[in-house]
């Protein structure tokens, strides 16, 4: 993972800002943010094709990219975080899948899913967006259940924040063919799986807080 300054730089810094990240919109904003930057970083892998273009004078041949990937949400946290990267990829398939804690006794949860619309991944680029990676449990089982929709033939997580031991899961736990894009790794995983510093709650701080299931 390479760590490059820039502008994502800033971004970051307010969706962690405790004071910052109470403007709702701007934290939803800064994640979108995130999300577009990732997915330009993203477009340079892909594979391109020469396309004539007629323009008001003349035929100019440009370069395009040779497929469209599916762009998959876990949701609530990852519509933000979604929807920046559709805004680059803005002919790209959808799926969207929902997994959350439920919470058990003595501060324990399991992972639960309960919905997944995806059209086929099969030979497909695949983009898993969920913005923090705790445990990397929930993102782990959202790709097992896309995977009933097809096999893709890359897949590139894209996270903000996650914590060491949620990216060497992830790691452990993925195919080869698989890149993740995160924009920072915080060393603390709490008892809760909570990252620290992390930032709190990304579904909370930008739809708003839930009773807990």
């Amino acid at each position: 993972m390479a760590r490059n300054n820039s502008l994502l730089n800033r971004f970051l810094s307010e969706i962690r800002d405790h004071d910052i990240q109470k403007d709702r919109m701007r934290f939803r904003r800064n994640i979108e943010r995130i999300g577009e930057i990732m997915a330009y970083e993203i477009s340079k892998t892909f594979s391109y094709v020469e396309k004539e273009v007629d323009t008001p004078l003349a035929t100019a041949i440009c370069k395009v990219p040779a497929e469209e990937p599916v762009i998959g949400c876990i949701l609530r946290a990852g519509f933000p975080l979604h929807t920046g990267i559709l805004n680059y990829f803005d002919h790209a398939d959808n799926g969207f899948i929902s997994a959350y804690r439920k919470h058990n006794h003595k501060d324990t949860f399991e992972i639960e899913i309960e919905y997944l619309a995806c059209p086929s991944l099969e030979n497909r680029i695949l983009l898993l967006a969920d913005p923090m990676l705790a445990t990397g449990s929930s993102m782990v089982l959202a790709h097992r259940a896309f995977l009933s929709k097809g096999t893709p033939k890359h897949t590139h997580i894209v996270s903000v924040i996650g914590s060491s031991e949620g990216v060497e899961y992830v790691k452990k736990n993925f195919p080869p063919n698989t890149t993740l894009w995160i924009a920072d790794v915080d060393d603390e995983l709490t008892a809760q799986a909570y990252i620290v510093p992390g930032l709190g709650d990304a579904g909370d701080l930008s739809f708003g807080e839930k009773l807990d299931a």
